[in-house]
């Protein structure tokens, strides 16, 4: 500790030593100091002198852009003011010079107001037009005159209305025509291509063999995603092959609108696209007990064929086998032949009831899928008018397409079950009657011996 407080001591002595050193090297007198304090603040103060120097000359300069930015603010209100009044002005003269123009066109407005009106009942047949995709344009056209029409300032002039008149004049004669054109057609997969089109008057057109439609709004002609029966489209290239003469060729007598009616009656989905998107979990599960009890039926139905023709067999002979159901009975009554009546009877039941179980093997699965495949369709029908609530409670029933899918679905699952039922129910009846008209041929036969022989031992006691 008293070594400690000694290093301290020492310490302080130097830093005190050295700090006096510094300080006699700057000032060695009281006076110096003085003097190096002055020269300080006179520096100082010739700082602040240009500071406050710099900071006046700012204000000045930010003054007279203020003075400047007033002077344009009045200027523009001034031309501002000066605007409006030219602006009332013009108002005031263009109001006059329609009236003057509408005093000078007299009869003509009448007759602007039919042309505009007419031009537009026209528009909406040549956006959508076949000729349309041939002469493209018209509707642009058609517009600008429609425009023209109808204004209070623009003129229309003779030729514009002779262009209108050449255009409806142009879609009846073309309406009557086969034509060959080239064009851009739209490919399903998205690509362009230009091909050689055979347009059949406004009805239809078709390129390379297939069937196009044309709506306004795209602008040019496009390949039918599914297009009709291979017999039509043949008949579409035959008619794209023909030079003269008649071809036969399936058209869309709507026409007017580019086909579109055959166009909604090929995408019509098939049998198989409404099942398959229909269908649902339960309409699959009712197809494969439908597949399942129709391939046992028909099993079924082929072994009870070949029983029958064994059991047909045997009736042709005299000895019995065993490999039909009436041979393996006969031989019981061979093997008892001393058995009485009674005891005979009750063998050849035995022997009975041992071959009906095989006759009338999966009887009862067929019987339960045919009743099983109508409340499948009931269940599917629930299901779909629940879901069918459902979309109702959410999104309201103002659009029917929404609740298109639980409707589809409850209609389609019943529309199933009652396919399935209909052939298993007939499959049934038909393996059900082929049984026992086998067992019916056992029964009879075991009855034929019976009365044999109690006629034989009636006889043998007389």
């Amino acid at each position: 500790m008293r070594n400690l407080t000694k290093f301290t001591s020492f310490f302080a002595a130097a830093v005190f030593a050295f700090a006096s050193g510094q300080i006699a090297a700057q000032a060695t007198s009281l006076s110096n100091l003085l003097d190096l304090v002055e020269q300080d603040r006179v520096a100082e103060s010739e700082e602040y002198q240009a500071r406050l120097s710099d900071f006046e000359s700012n204000a000045a300069r930010q003054q007279e852009i203020l003075d400047t930015t007033n002077q344009r603010i009045t200027a523009e209100e001034q031309t501002q003011v000066e605007l409006s009044d030219q602006f009332e002005a013009n108002e005031i003269i263009i109001a006059d010079k329609r009236e003057i123009l509408r005093d000078r066109r007299g009869a003509l407005n009448e007759l602007f107001g039919t042309l505009q009106g007419v031009a537009g009942d026209f528009l909406s047949n040549f956006e959508n037009s076949l000729i349309s995709a041939q002469y493209t344009g018209r509707s642009l056209q058609l517009e600008e005159i429609i425009e023209r029409a109808g204004s209070t300032i623009e003129q229309l002039n003779v030729e514009e209305m002779e262009r209108f008149w050449f255009f409806m004049h142009q879609e009846l004669t073309e309406s009557g025509q086969v034509v060959s054109f080239s064009a851009d057609v739209t490919l399903p997969n998205g690509d362009t291509a230009n091909r050689s089109v055979v347009r059949v008057g406004a009805f239809q057109a078709v390129s390379d063999g297939e069937y196009l439609s044309y709506t306004g709004d795209i602008g040019h002609l496009q390949v039918l995603p599914r297009q009709p029966d291979a017999s039509i489209m043949a008949t579409a290239s035959s008619l794209q092959g023909a030079s003269d003469g008649f071809t036969r060729v399936g058209i869309d007598p709507t026409g007017g609108v580019g086909g579109q009616v055959m166009a909604n009656l090929v995408n019509f989905p098939t049998v198989e696209e409404q099942v398959r998107n229909n269908s649902g979990v339960i309409g699959f599960i009712i197809i494969g007990v439908g597949i399942v009890g129709i391939l046992i039926a028909f099993l079924r139905l082929l072994m009870l064929s070949l029983t029958s023709v064994k059991v047909r067999g045997q009736l042709k002979r005299d000895k019995p086998t065993k490999n039909n159901p009436l041979g393996r009975v006969l031989l019981v009554a061979e093997a008892n032949p001393s058995a009485d009546t009674e005891t005979l009877e009750l063998k050849l039941g035995e022997a009975i009831l041992q071959e009906t179980p095989a006759l009338e093997s999966m009887l009862t699965l067929i019987k339960m899928i045919a009743t099983i495949a109508p409340l499948g369709g009931l269940l599917g029908t629930v299901t779909g008018m629940i879901q069918v609530f459902q979309q109702i409670t959410v999104y309201g029933a103002g659009d029917p397409t929404i609740m298109a899918g639980g409707i589809s679905q409850a209609l389609m699952t019943t529309v199933l079950g009652i396919v399935v039922a209909i052939p298993t129910i007939f499959m049934h009846t038909v393996v059900k009657s082929r049984s026992d008209n086998i067992i019916h041929i056992l029964e009879e036969q075991a009855t034929g011996m019976i009365a044999q022989k109690a006629e034989r031992l009636a006889n043998d006691r007389a």
